[in-house]
């Protein structure tokens, strides 16, 4: 098969089960950040994360390509591509609560950066908070499940938490926000 197919080139893009939309559709924008987000996720793993934080974020990859299963699908639940649940949330939730107690008490707002990994794993972050507005307002078109907003507000928060534990597992503080003025 090959990669390259031409029907693309009017400025369209097919969704699963053949329907053609424009590359700027809301549906498209939304899958478009989710998979920058996985590929943001992909630079994380090669850069050296911990032990601890890798097999979180080979999980993490993994969701999102199931997320982008059912952003591509109009109708995902008659076609079978819903695939995260509820318990996928909670799962989110329950690393959070491991992994933020062990963290200094935050004083201040802090900005992205401290380690490698840690800044990486801001910089996701911020990708993940973007893809979540593209969810919102594709969820303003046509309906999402909530538990597809809820996941994508969750994950952003875990993103946050693995960029303060990366930075903590490496001996690096995490960096204060000073006003400028």
């Amino acid at each position: 098969m090959k990669i390259y197919t031409k029907t693309g080139d009017d400025g369209s893009t097919s969704l699963y089960g053949g329907i053609r939309v424009s590359k700027t559709d809301a549906r498209i924008e939304a899958c478009g950040a989710v998979d920058e987000l996985n590929a943001l996720l992909g630079v994380v793993r090669v850069n050296g994360p911990s032990p601890s934080i890798d097999p979180i974020l080979a999980h993490l990859q993994n969701q999102l390509f199931d997320l982008g299963a059912e952003l591509a699908t109009p109708d995902a639940s008659a076609k079978g591509t819903d695939y995260l649940q509820d318990s996928d949330v909670a799962q989110l939730e329950a690393w959070i609560d491991q992994l933020d107690p062990a963290l200094p008490m935050l004083k201040t707002f802090i900005l992205p950066g401290g380690s490698s990994a840690g800044a990486w794993l801001h910089l996701a972050r911020s990708v993940c908070r973007r893809a979540e507005r593209k969810l919102v307002a594709l969820d303003q078109k046509s309906p999402l499940r909530r538990m597809v907003l809820l996941y994508v507000n969750r994950l952003g928060d875990l993103l946050f938490v693995l960029a303060r534990t990366a930075n903590a597992e490496s001996g690096t503080a995490d960096v204060p926000w000073q006003k400028s003025r």
